[in-house]
């Protein structure tokens, strides 16, 4: 579910946009970097927000066109 709502916000992207999400640590953090690389869209950033936390920031773009 997590992967649905990072969905429809990315695909009201302009080229050369980013989003940044929080995600908690297990599925969503093994998900949705796949699930928005498969879509085409690159992660850019993926790391734990601070030491030792659970919650990761995660930055995807759409490739700027060109």
């Amino acid at each position: 579910m997590t992967f649905v709502r990072v969905k429809l916000r990315l695909e009201r992207l302009l080229p050369g946009e980013t989003l940044v999400v929080r995600l908690n640590a297990g599925e969503p953090l093994r998900n949705v970097p796949r699930s928005a690389r498969a879509e085409g869209f690159e992660v850019a950033e993926l790391g734990p927000e601070n030491e030792g936390g659970r919650v990761h920031r995660l930055r995807i773009g759409r490739r700027a066109a060109g």
